[in-house]
């Protein structure tokens, strides 16, 4: 018999294992008591993991659901300028396609332009990795403090929006 995982503060199904973070979590890990992570409020917590039903997802260093999206993006940063693609995006950061020159560490200020928003997002955010994939940012401020981009994830998360956005379409 197998149960759903639900988040014990929240009360939602949204939950993703989390990577163990000591030697006492590693250990809990050999009786199969697992650390999971809430993506709606973030509560981490302990679970007995068998008979659990949980997204099957490998477990790396993402403590946050990526949602794949298509949305525009500009950014500025010292003197460097650009515009491309949000390719996917979380609480924690996002992944964009540019052809603008970054390097790993450089500060941006992002604006996404999110679908049936009047004003585009701002975000401070940090270049994490530039790969064949795109550029990887951080963001600085933790996502959950803008509320507009929360209820955006959570609604891609639940299946509630296409998250396609193309430039030249009317935000």
């Amino acid at each position: 018999m197998t149960r759903t995982l639900i988040c014990p503060q929240c009360g939602k199904n949204v939950v993703l294992r989390a990577q163990t973070r000591r030697l006492s979590e590693s250990l809990l890990a050999l009786l199969f008591i697992a650390p999971f992570r809430c993506q709606s409020c973030h509560h981490r917590f302990f679970r007995f993991r068998l008979g659990l039903t949980y997204p099957a997802s490998i477990i790396d260093r993402r403590e946050h659901l990526r949602i794949p999206v298509r949305l525009f993006l500009s950014f500025s940063g010292g003197r460097i300028k650009g515009e491309g693609f949000v390719t996917d995006l979380s609480m924690g950061g996002c992944m964009i396609q540019s052809f603008t020159h970054v390097k790993v560490d450089d500060i941006f200020y992002l604006h996404i332009t999110l679908p049936n928003h009047d004003k585009a997002l701002e975000l401070a955010a940090i270049v994490r990795s530039v790969t064949s994939r795109g550029v990887s940012f951080q963001f600085l401020r933790q996502a959950q403090e803008n509320k507009t981009l929360l209820s955006f994830i959570q609604a891609q998360a639940q299946g509630g929006g296409s998250g396609v956005h193309k430039a030249g379409q009317a935000a």
